[in-house]
């Protein structure tokens, strides 16, 4: 069932759970994030970004929005990183039920300004909006924030800034970061931090940049012939301890992006005359499926739709 970002989050932060929210850019990733969904009672967030809505367009919201409606668990459609009032209401126009702005590098009165205009706009439409303070580094699309330009989320400003826009959930930065390539050894995620943003506010907390970057899937990544440094992602510990403090969104992109490929590489190479499609991106979507069952079962979702 085709559901709002809400429904599906506010549960979540009640029951201290998370709920995978995975960037989709084709029919398959979106295949394997619902029908996994639906396979392990989960509930799930399928996400677009600017980049993929450029291509994909509605064609690519349709198919989420298709799957979801005939899915018996909550779905819901999601603009991830919106980078302005107008985009929002582009999503909100092709039926997307959660919108992202992402006004965080903006001084924090202009983050409120532009953070309260969409969620003023969106709840007229009963949209259910994420809005971010404080700012991730790495790279995500059309993002790329330095680490010396990157700073974390101060709680006090958290609260004030909930209170001043309205906003329905809150990406705050943590220590995760966008991209395959999230620092030397195990990220640091500051889980005081969280615990203490999560003790003054009520609303669910959203945790950016929490790809796992598995091992296996470099390895085999590399073995099909890919080219990929000391790639590292989130620990799955860090992500279950801040699902107790607050987190409730957590979101997914590079790592789905890696098990396709892996995918796509292996069948390639070990059967150099294949052609059929089916077989190609058949092999991709069940190595992504495998991506979104672990994480369901990490942030504790399964069985709770």
């Amino acid at each position: 069932m085709l559901v709002t970002g809400k429904d599906i989050l506010v549960p979540a932060r009640a029951g201290k759970y998370g709920v995978g929210a995975f960037n989709t850019n084709n029919m398959e990733i979106t295949q394997a994030i619902i029908h996994t969904a639906e396979k392990l009672r989960s509930p799930v967030i399928v996400q677009m970004s600017e980049g993929a809505i450029k291509y994909g367009g509605q064609d690519l919201a349709n198919i989420v929005k298709d799957l979801a409606t005939r899915a018996t668990v909550p779905v819901a459609l999601h603009l991830d990183h919106g980078s302005s009032y107008e985009s929002c209401l582009k999503a909100i126009k092709m039926g997307f039920t959660s919108v992202m702005i992402d006004a965080s590098h903006h001084p924090f009165e202009e983050n409120v300004a532009e953070t309260r205009r969409v969620v003023e706009a969106a709840h007229i439409m009963g949209i259910s909006v994420e809005a971010e303070l404080g700012r991730l580094g790495g790279i995500e699309e059309h993002i790329v924030v330095d680490e010396k330009d990157a700073f974390l989320t101060d709680p006090e400003e958290a609260v004030q800034f909930i209170e001043q826009t309205g906003t329905d959930y809150l990406a705050i930065a943590i220590g995760t970061s966008h991209g395959a390539y999230k620092g030397k050894g195990r990220p640091y995620i500051d889980q005081a931090r969280i615990a203490r943003i999560g003790e003054l506010t009520t609303i669910p907390l959203v945790a950016h940049g929490s790809s796992g970057v598995p091992a296996e899937i470099t390895r085999r990544f590399r073995e099909a012939g890919g080219e990929i440094g000391d790639a590292v992602g989130i620990a799955d510990d860090d992500l279950r301890e801040a699902c107790q403090h607050g987190i409730a969104k957590v979101n997914v992109d590079t790592d789905l992006r890696l098990a396709s490929t892996v995918g796509i590489r292996e069948v390639l190479k070990n059967t150099p005359k294949e052609f059929d499609p089916r077989k190609i991106f058949g092999l991709a979507r069940e190595v992504m499926s495998q991506i979104v069952e672990h994480k369901m079962g990490v942030l504790g979702s399964v069985g709770k739709a």
